[in-house]
């Protein structure tokens, strides 16, 4: 080994839209969910080990597992496996993307890992080897290795990047208590059920992947959309307040972001995002896109 630690950072993600179709035999949902990597980071360092440990500081680290169920145990995991050696790491992570926040902290923590394992070990990996192991972590770890705007289809997994002709400046409203990816699902899934409505096919749409080529917040503003929106709502109806404080705030728009409970609130530019902040608690601003996961 070449180095006594390896330190990794990786993005925090906000859905620009998340469509979502119906769900499939395998339990999954199909989606067409276009990505954009902000600049809210976590940083994993792997450094060696008698075994594998987790370690944790920073923002809401009573709910981060320092178990093998981490993703960036579960990451560090499965390299080792694939090369034939001990996953002796600890990561040391510094969180300051929100746990359970719908911003994909964890699928962050796991693509940094496993960027900060193949360092440290020097495996060798392709990138083609790490998308593949994290594709079997998690729908949203692909896009966090890859960062920057893609649009992901099946699962999540499987992206095509996009042009982003500009940068775009986020307000992030965070909530004390995390709300639960699959709780949210069943709930998209009942809502659907009990309005009797058909689902169409999961499409990116048109006008919003050219807002963001154009780099256009306001036309961007009027295309953002995500089918999650209504569960997460319907399970922690304060959302629909926050949403609402965002817009009276000055927001072009205000969304939830991914499966909650955080929300993302686009401004017009970085002064109007400082005013929204100011005027929200538990709001951190951000712009996008960022990096992805790339060691520091």
């Amino acid at each position: 080994m070449t180095a006594a630690s390896v330190t990794v950072r990786a993005p925090a993600k906000v859905n620009v839209q998340l469509a979502v179709g119906d769900v499939r035999p395998d339990g999954f949902h199909d989606l067409a969910n276009v990505f954009l990597a902000v600049g809210l980071h976590d940083e994993v360092t792997a450094s060696p080990a008698d075994g594998l440990r987790i370690t944790a500081e920073g923002r809401d680290i009573e709910g981060v597992p320092l178990d093998e169920t981490n993703l960036a145990a579960r990451a560090a995991i499965l390299l080792a496996k694939r090369y034939g050696i001990e996953p002796d790491v600890r990561l040391h992570i510094v969180k300051d993307i929100p746990v359970a926040g719908g911003m994909a902290g964890g699928s962050a923590d796991a693509a940094a890992a496993l960027v900060a394992c193949d360092a440290l070990w020097e495996t060798g990996a392709s990138r083609e080897e790490l998308l593949a192991i994290c594709a079997e972590l998690g729908s949203d770890v692909p896009f966090s290795l890859v960062g920057g705007a893609a649009l992901g289809v099946g699962r999540g997994e499987q992206l095509t990047p996009l042009e982003v002709g500009g940068s775009f400046h986020w307000v992030f409203v965070t909530s004390e208590v995390g709300l639960s990816t699959p709780a949210v699902y069943r709930e998209c899934d009942r809502l659907r059920a009990e309005g009797g409505t058909s689902v169409p096919e999961p499409v990116a749409d048109p006008a919003l992947l050219a807002a963001l080529r154009a780099g256009d917040a306001r036309e961007l503003a009027r295309t953002l959309s995500n089918d999650l929106q209504g569960a997460a709502v319907s399970l922690r109806p304060e959302l629909g307040d926050t949403l609402a404080a965002g817009v009276a705030a000055g927001a072009l728009a205000a969304i939830v972001s991914g499966s909650g409970p955080s929300c993302a609130l686009l401004a017009a530019d970085r002064a109007a995002g400082e005013r929204i902040a100011g005027a929200i608690p538990r709001s951190h601003l951000a712009v996008g896109p960022a990096r992805g996961a790339v060691l520091v």
